[in-house]
């Protein structure tokens, strides 16, 4: 049997297993996840994200991933954002629903796509591209694939086998099929922790392009050290704090000037926390 059918009978197997243990919380009676469900609703389940690439740290750092799926059936991704220059202090995240059931669906069209096979799958002669990453936990394992520049056309790789090309051909269509799902409702994801990267704050070249000053309603600055050879710190707000910064970053841009305290003025970059991250730790994945 190949890598990607024994992922695949194993992952059916778990699911036989538990269909007949409660489990509570998935599109079950209660409302939740389904009594099969190995999921918890915070649980990611099935990630699609990018890394590296020809960025600045705090942009690395602060890239929230193209689509993540969890247990109880709800997808968060960025939603449109407006074209102008600066733009929005915070990024525009949408939480949809989906339900348990497609959730199990979209991890076995995962495997089926090739996440979970080891085979190689060559490198286009191009630069400083990111790699897309597939994350997707099985109930047994958490399986992570990373492809490099896997969105370039086909006529940029160059020196790729036909086996190569026709397995990312699938990766692709799986993950246009991730960005491409569609939904009945789409609202605001409220989050509940924010972390900022944090740098000092270098007025921009276009004096035209001057902010205001904005009083830093948050915890301390610079926060922990993060990248400490680029001068990049990482602090995180939650409960009262985030409030307050999510009110403050309403009405603030990319290039408004964060005052603390002490008058020390910081440029930050906002990082909304998915349901299954913490802290600062989490950021260090691109």
């Amino acid at each position: 049997m190949t890598t990607r059918g024994a992922r695949t009978a194993a992952a059916t197997a778990l699911l036989l297993v538990l269909a007949g243990c409660a489990r509570p919380g998935a599109d079950g009676a209660d409302g939740g996840p389904s009594s099969a469900s190995p999921y918890g609703p915070d649980d990611l389940v099935l990630q699609l994200s990018w890394t590296g690439g020809f960025v600045t740290p705090e942009m690395l750092a602060g890239r929230l991933p193209l689509v993540s799926v969890y247990g109880d059936g709800r997808v968060i991704s960025e939603g449109p954002v407006i074209a102008i220059h600066p733009a929005p202090a915070l990024p525009n995240l949408q939480v949809r629903e989906i339900g348990g059931s497609a959730v199990q669906d979209l991890v076995d069209r995962a495997l089926e796509a090739g996440v979970g096979d080891t085979t190689d799958l060559g490198t286009p002669p191009v630069a400083d591209l990111p790699s897309t990453r597939f994350t997707v936990s099985t109930g047994l394992e958490t399986i992570q694939r990373e492809v490099y520049a896997l969105t370039v056309p086909e006529d940029q790789q160059s020196g790729l086998t036909e086996e190569q090309l026709a397995a990312r051909a699938e990766l692709r269509a799986f993950a246009d099929e991730l960005t491409g799902l569609s939904y009945e409702t789409t609202q605001p994801y409220e989050f509940t922790t924010l972390a900022a990267l944090v740098m000092p704050y270098t007025p921009p070249e276009e004096e035209e392009l001057a902010q205001p000053d904005v009083p830093w309603p948050g915890p301390a600055l610079p926060g922990e050290p993060f990248e400490p050879a680029l001068g990049l710190s990482c602090v995180v707000a939650a409960g009262e704090d985030a409030s307050a910064v999510r009110t403050a970053a309403r009405a603030a841009n990319a290039l408004t000037p964060w005052v603390a305290p002490d008058g020390v003025r910081w440029s930050l970059t906002f990082r909304p926390m998915l349901p299954h991250e913490t802290g600062c730790a989490d950021l260090r994945t691109g």
